[in-house]
C-alpha cells in the first residue's frame, strides 16, 4: 500500500510541475483546467490510502494537494492564468512534501539515506509526470488544432532532460556502489532490474526521441501516439525502480 502511495506523490508531484513548467501563452487554459482535475485524482486517491495506511498526518498534505487543484481548476475557468498558476505551484509543493515525508523502509538506514532519498523520488516524479503530461499535451492539439507545436516540443524536451538526470545518478550510484547488490537477488530480482533498465532508463529516450522527430514533421497525431508508449514505459520504470528499492 506504502508503495501505491508513494507513486501516487511522485506522480502528482511531476504532473504539477508540469503544468508550472507549460507556457500559458501557447496554451489555452482548458488544458490547464482539465489536467488539475487529474492531479484532483490523484491527490484524493493517495488522501485516501494514506489516511489509513501511513500513519501520521501526511494525508493531510494530499489533501492540500487537491484542494489547491479543485482551487486552480476553478481559477483557470475564468480564465485567471496568473492566480492558477499559483494554485499549480501550491499543488506541486503539496505533493512533493508528501514524496519527501512518506516513511519507507529505506529510511531506517539512517539520516544520510534521507536526502538521496528524496532526491530520487522527486526526481522519479518528474519523469513520469513529465512524460505524461506531454502526452496530455499532445492529445490537446485535437480540441486545439492551431494551437503552436513549441509548447509540446518543450515538454518532451523537459522529459529528456529528467531522464537525462536520472540516468546519471543512477549511473554514478552504480559507480560509487550506493544500491546495494541484494536489489537483483532472488528469483525475479534479474528479471526486475532487466525491466527497469530496458524500459525506463533505456526504452523511454528512444520514443522520446522518436515523439520529437515526429514534430518536425508536422505530425501531432502521431507524435502523441509515441507519447502513450513513451508513458508506458516511464510507469512501469518507475514502479519497477520502486519495488528494487523496497527490496533492497
Amino acid at each position: 500500500m506504502t508503495l501505491l502511495i508513494d507513486f501516487l506523490c511522485r506522480f502528482g508531484w511531476g504532473l504539477s510541475a508540469a503544468l508550472v513548467l507549460t507556457p500559458p501563452g501557447l496554451v489555452p487554459s482548458g488544458f490547464f483546467r482539465v489536467n488539475l482535475l487529474v492531479v484532483l485524482g490523484l491527490a484524493t486517491f493517495a488522501a485516501l490510502l494514506a489516511r489509513t495506511a501511513v500513519p501520521g498526518s501526511l494525508w493531510l498534505l494530499a489533501v492540500a494537494a487537491g484542494v489547491s487543484a479543485w482551487l486552480g481548476s476553478i481559477v483557470w475557468l475564468a480564465g485567471r492564468p496568473r492566480a492558477g498558476m499559483l494554485f499549480c505551484v501550491a499543488s506541486a509543493a503539496a505533493f512533493a512534501a508528501a514524496a519527501v515525508l512518506l516513511p519507507s523502509a529505506s529510511t531506517a538506514a539512517g539520516a544520510a539515506a534521507v536526502p538521496r532519498l528524496a532526491g530520487v523520488r522527486l526526481l522519479s516524479g518528474l519523469v513520469v509526470g513529465l512524460t505524461v503530461h506531454a502526452m496530455l499535451l499532445g492529445h490537446w492539439y485535437l480540441n486545439a488544432p492551431g494551437m503552436r507545436v513549441d509548447a509540446l516540443r518543450r515538454m518532451i524536451d523537459l522529459a529528456l532532460l529528467a531522464w537525462g538526470v536520472q540516468l546519471a545518478v543512477a549511473a554514478i550510484s552504480i559507480a560509487a556502489q550506493v544500491e546495494p547488490v541484494r536489489m537483483g537477488e532472488g528469483p525475479t530480482g534479474p528479471a526486475l532490474v532487466a525491466l527497469r533498465w530496458l524500459a525506463g532508463l533505456a526504452g523511454l529516450p528512444v520514443l522520446l526521441w522518436l515523439s520529437r522527430k515526429t514534430l518536425d514533421i508536422p505530425n501531432t497525431q502521431s507524435a502523441t501516439g509515441i507519447l502513450y508508449v513513451a508513458c508506458i514505459a516511464a510507469i512501469v520504470g518507475e514502479l519497477t525502480a520502486q519495488l528494487l528499492q523496497a527490496a533492497a
